[in-house]
């Protein structure tokens, strides 16, 4: 059963229309009523098979407005790694006593990074971060020797985008409190970045459908064709 605000927003919404990502974002932010900063998220539908190999989408863009959310970072590592990484801003930073809480139920971080060397020993508690999403990986940026710029980026507003259940991709582009210009520059490095991943396996039209919502908005279509 929907709440009386959420039915009020979903009026000002035309559901047989898909809308322009300019017209979809200026609705998104008319139709966000909660009354906490709400997420602004992405959703794409992809004329891909999931099942193969050679048909996954999955990267990551630094979004040029940022996420708006601050991210705890973790870095796992060894001797000078360790200095680098806290030098660059990384939020906790260690190595066996790390995999030992994490062992122990403790999960308080949002982004955990390693170099190669640690893969070994991260390897004890994958059963326990890949379900959560925080297993580290080359193809995010998150295994690197360049711990730097990898704490950088994540500070910065890097976003990993990976194909899901039912080949959607979801994705955030920014909070409702950013404004259209930047909600707008976001939702278009994200579509970008989106179109360049397309498997060469893939046939047939690629973006099926895509939609903007906020946290606890309704959905707004966006026209395909208008990207």
């Amino acid at each position: 059963m929907s709440g009386k605000k959420y039915n009020e927003s979903l009026k000002l919404v035309d559901q047989t229309k898909a809308y322009s990502p300019e017209e979809a974002i200026d609705l998104v932010l008319k139709t966000a009523y909660a009354k906490f900063d709400e997420t602004v998220e992405l959703h794409v539908k992809l004329g891909v098979d999931g099942r193969q190999a050679d048909q996954q989408v999955r990267g990551v863009v630094v979004l040029p407005a940022g996420t708006g959310k601050k991210l705890r970072v973790l870095v796992i590592a060894k001797g000078d790694k360790q200095d680098e990484a806290t030098k660059a801003g990384a939020d906790i930073v260690g190595a066996e006593e790390i995999i030992a809480k994490i062992n122990g139920g403790w999960l308080d971080f949002d982004v955990c990074i390693t170099t190669p060397d640690m893969m070994g020993l991260i390897g004890r508690v994958a059963k326990i971060l890949g379900p959560k999403g925080l297993m580290p990986n080359p193809k995010s940026g998150t295994v690197t020797m360049d711990l730097t710029k990898a704490v950088n980026d994540v500070k910065a507003g890097k976003v990993e985008y990976r194909l899901e259940k039912n080949n959607i991709v979801h994705c955030p582009i920014g909070k409702v409190s950013f404004g259209k210009e930047k909600l707008m520059q976001n939702y278009t490095t994200l579509m970008e970045a989106l179109i360049k991943a397309k498997p060469a396996a893939a046939k047939g039209t690629y973006l099926k459908s895509i939609s903007l919502a906020t946290t606890m908005g309704p959905g707004i279509k966006v026209a395909p064709q208008s990207n």
